[in-house]
């Protein structure tokens, strides 16, 4: 980065300094505990606005003050179905939450699948806010997931663009067997009409795995697409342990005509080779963490015509993220890669990038010497390439996790979503092992923000600061720009305030301070 000039002027101690902007690196702003309930998994939803913050998870709703964190308004899931108008008959409860903040109208969606005691035959579940305030009436819809065969809807998404809502799903017979997927489109201007309707909507049946790939994710589009809604799959949940190189890209066209939603022909799309990530390990326990197969699971984020999307994959018999930007109009790779820890396992993540191309990336990490915790990862596209820098800490677990069922799972899934009022800003919401048999939740503001020393005076030294989160930075100094080599600053720095701090003594000189990497 550009070098920072400092001048101390006599017994004055006045202080002239000036900075040039160079990478990016991650800053944590607001970090505080989400909501959490008793049942096994938490299947996390995440959106903001430009004032609230809405967390639905299996079993809780929850809306948040953006700007304090203050819990506003909370509710099981429940009774926020019943309160927007969707009948539950005894027995039966909402799974799988989604929700989405759609700038455009400026009303919030979320969608669930209902689940029967039986586990037959089960329907999507649909709520949209009145106005902008999720704290006030949601109006709610549900219908059928397959009113055909009667099969049941399990791993919902949920999508949405200028012209649809659209809706998708992996489903399941009687015997609990995988049959394929289905898709759904529906008119936008139906659903925020004063008074919501699924009207007019498009169910394109049974979907095959061999033609559309599974576990189907409609993408949410920010920004104006050139081309029409982006559906994407992968080509093989990778149970034969083998390597898989492909995905699956579909598009559904005239999704704003009631009645009129067409899906076109789906398109392979080649991929750097992944196999289904292994069990994660953990501290100390009988068993290590399920973390599910090489599906996308996390909601896919398309900006203009740019889709990013990311999956848990198996690297040297370890458990890491892959992510992928995609171009919607041509269906091919742009830029893809991997991320791994040398210690831990990288599993559940979730990506979403703003209208510069930054992206952010979130995931759970466990080890055998460290308990499931939750990470964030900051990509900034440099020379049309995207380079990450180091994970970060979101929050700490603090037991070896255990479920009361026969396998040990987590997830399904973790959000991340970009700040609608300032495109620097993200939001995440994360889970981590917050005791043997429980999780928690954590909700993050994630900052891109530019990687810059400050200099300034306290007292009779000189402190120079930069950002918490640009890890495996050195200080460096010389005297005049003209001297050969800069000298490491040995002295070690000190964390405070989201700061890296180095304190040094005045020496009436001028001199250049640079971090380097």
């Amino acid at each position: 980065m550009k070098p920072l000039h400092y001048e101390v002027i006599a017994l004055s101690t006045f202080l002239v300094a000036c900075a040039g902007q160079s990478a990016l690196v991650l800053q944590i702003g607001q970090n505080y505990a989400g909501a959490a309930t008793a049942l096994p998994l938490p299947d996390g939803g995440l959106a903001v606005s430009t004032n609230h913050v809405v967390q639905l998870i299996d079993g809780r709703f929850s809306v948040f003050s953006k700007s304090a964190g203050t819990l506003l308004k909370t509710m099981t899931a429940g009774a926020f179905w019943t309160n927007a108008g969707v009948a539950m008959p005894p027995g039966v409860f909402g799974a799988s939450p989604r929700v989405l903040f759609d700038l455009d109208s400026q009303r919030w969606v979320a969608a669930m699948v209902d689940v029967p005691a039986n586990e037959l035959s089960n329907r999507f579940l649909l709520a949209i806010t009145a106005t902008d305030d999720p704290t006030g009436p949601w109006r709610g819809l549900a219908f059928v997931a397959d009113s055909i065969n009667g099969y049941f809807a399990d791993s919902p998404a949920l999508g949405m663009d200028t012209n649809g809502v659209y809706l998708a799903a992996d489903m399941f017979d009687g015997n609990d067997t995988a049959v394929g997927a289905t898709l759904v489109s529906i008119p936008k201007s139906g659903m925020v009409a004063n008074l919501p309707s699924i009207e007019g909507r498009t169910s394109f049946g049974l979907l095959s795995y061999n033609s559309y790939g599974a576990i189907l994710q409609p993408a949410v589009t920010v920004g104006t697409p050139s081309s029409a809604e982006f559906v994407l799959s992968v080509g093989d949940l990778g149970y034969d342990f083998a390597p898989h190189s492909n995905l699956v890209a579909v598009a559904i066209q005239n999704a704003a005509a009631p009645g009129g939603a067409l899906l076109d022909y789906p398109a392979d799309i080649s991929v750097p080779a992944y196999s289904v990530p292994l069990d994660a390990s953990q501290p100390g326990a009988p068993d290590n963490i399920q973390d599910d197969d090489a599906r996308i699971s996390a909601t896919v984020y398309r900006v203009g015509d740019s889709v990013y999307a990311t999956h848990s994959i198996e690297t040297d018999n370890r458990a890491a993220v892959q992510w992928f930007k995609i171009d919607a109009l041509n269906r091919n790779v742009l830029d893809a890669g991997i991320i791994t820890d040398p210690v831990l396992d990288l599993y559940y993540p979730s990506i979403a990038a703003n209208k510069d191309g930054v992206v952010v990336l979130v995931f759970n990490g466990s080890s055998l010497s460290n308990f499931i915790s939750s990470y964030a990862m900051l990509g900034e596209p440099i020379n049309g390439r995207l380079q990450f820098g180091s994970k970060v800490l979101l929050k700490q677990g603090v037991a070896s996790y255990r479920t009361n069922l026969t396998s040990n799972p987590w997830g399904n899934y973790s959000a991340v979503v970009p700040d609608p009022a300032d495109p620097t800003h993200f939001w995440a919401l994360t889970m981590f092992a917050s005791g043997p048999t429980s999780w928690g939740t954590q909700i993050s503001e994630i900052i891109a923000a530019p990687l810059e020393l400050s200099v300034f005076l306290m007292g009779t030294n000189i402190q120079v600061a930069w950002p918490a989160g640009a890890i495996g930075y050195q200080l460096q100094f010389k005297q005049t720009l003209s001297a050969t080599n800069w000298a490491s600053i040995t002295q070690a720095p000190v964390s405070d305030n989201n700061q890296i701090r180095v304190s040094l003594q005045t020496s009436g000189r001028s001199g250049f301070f640079r971090l380097i990497q």
